[in-house]
C-alpha cells in the first residue's frame, strides 16, 4: 500500500504512537509521518505508507498552520501546559494592544533556541534525555519563519492565536518567548495544526475512520494515491523503453514529444526543475532534475 494518509492525531499520543498504529491497521511496517506534534497537541498530521515515505524532501519541508492558546502568568520548563513552573506566577497582564505588537514583533525570520525538551540533538543526543537526567544543555539556536502570528481573542491570562510559519518552527517556543518579551512569562496551554501545505485538517480521518474504511474495502476513503501526489510538478509521460532506462536509474533526453499543449513530455524547463516521471500503464515510477549541461532528465528519486 502506497500513498499518502491525512490523520486527526489526538492527544496525548505521540506522533510516533500514530505511526506504530498506522502499521497496525495497514499490516505493512514501512510507515512514516512528515513532521512531529507534541504529544499535548492536535490536529493533522501527514503520514506515508510505502513508497510514499521517500518523498519526506517535499513533504517534510511545507509550511504549517496552527490555532492555539497561550497562559501569561508563568513558564514551564518544557514551555507548555506539560511542565513544571519555571518562574514567578505574574498576576499583572499586559493590554491587549501590547500583547498585539509583541506577536507583530515574531513575524519574518528569527533566530529559535530549541525548547530544552525536543527531540533537537546536541553531541547525537537528544535534548530531552539531557532534561530528564537533570542535565539539561542549550541547544544550538537556529533559523526559523514565521510568516503570521495573530491574537485571535485575549481574556487574560489567556491569548487565542493563529500561527503560520515555515516547517521546523517551535511552537512552543514561540509562547515562551512572548512571555519573556511581554515580561509575565508565559506558556503554550493548547495547540491545533490545521494546515500542512495544501492538506486541511476537515479533510483529515481519526485512526478508528482509517480502520474501519479498511474494513470496508475502501482504501480510496483514505488513502492519497503517488499518482496524485506533488501536483504542482509537471508530469512526463514516458514510453516503455524510456521508462526502462529510468527504472535502471540512467538519464533520458528531455527534448520535447509533440507541440506544446499536446500529450507527451512538456517543453524543457529550466536547469534544476523537477519533473514527475510516469510509466507506460499511467504509475509514477520516479523524480528527475533537468540537468544543466544537456537537454537530459536525470531521475535521483526511482520508485
Amino acid at each position: 500500500m502506497d500513498g499518502l494518509i491525512l490523520v486527526q492525531k489526538p492527544a496525548p499520543a505521540t506522533s510516533h504512537d500514530v505511526v506504530a498504529a498506522l502499521r497496525r491497521i495497514l499490516g505493512q511496517k514501512k510507515v512514516g509521518h512528515f513532521g512531529t506534534l507534541d504529544p499535548l497537541a492536535t490536529g493533522l498530521l501527514l503520514a506515508a505508507a510505502g513508497k510514499a515515505t521517500r518523498l519526506f524532501p517535499f513533504y517534510g519541508k511545507m509550511d504549517k498552520r496552527y490555532e492555539g492558546r497561550i497562559r501569561l502568568g508563568f513558564a514551564t520548563d518544557t514551555y507548555d501546559a506539560a511542565g513544571l513552573p519555571a518562574s514567578p506566577e505574574c498576576s499583572v497582564y499586559p493590554a491587549r494592544a501590547a500583547v498585539e505588537q509583541a506577536c507583530r514583533g515574531f513575524v519574518g525570520d528569527l533566530i529559535q533556541i530549541p525548547p530544552p525538551f525536543s527531540a533537537k540533538k546536541v553531541d547525537g543526543k537528544p535534548l530531552y534525555a539531557y532534561a530528564r537526567s537533570q542535565k539539561p544543555v542549550a541547544g544550538r539556536p537556529f533559523r526559523a519563519r514565521v510568516d503570521a502570528f495573530d491574537v485571535r481573542g485575549y481574556e487574560p491570562p489567556i491569548i487565542d492565536f493563529a500561527v503560520t510559519c515555515g516547517s521546523g518552527t517551535y511552537v512552543r517556543s514561540l509562547a515562551h518567548d512572548l512571555g519573556q518579551k511581554l515580561g509575565c512569562g508565559a506558556h503554550l496551554a493548547a495547540l491545533v495544526r490545521t494546515e500542512v501545505g495544501e492538506f486541511r485538517l476537515e479533510d483529515a480521518l481519526t485512526l478508528e475512520e482509517i480502520r474501519n474504511c479498511l474494513k470496508n474495502g475502501r482504501t480510496g476513503g483514505f488513502l492519497r494515491p503517488m499518482e496524485s501526489l506533488l501536483p504542482g510538478l509537471p508530469r512526463v509521460d514516458l514510453d516503455s523503453d524510456d521508462a526502462e532506462r529510468i527504472r535502471h536509474g540512467r538519464p533520458i533526453s528531455a527534448a520535447p514529444h509533440g507541440e506544446p499543449g499536446e500529450a507527451g513530455r512538456p517543453l524543457s524547463r529550466g536547469p534544476g526543475d523537477v519533473v514527475r516521471l510516469f510509466g507506460p500503464d499511467g504509475r509514477l515510477i520516479g523524480l528527475a532534475r533537468l540537468a544543466a549541461e544537456s537537454p537530459l532528465y536525470a531521475p535521483f528519486l526511482v520508485l
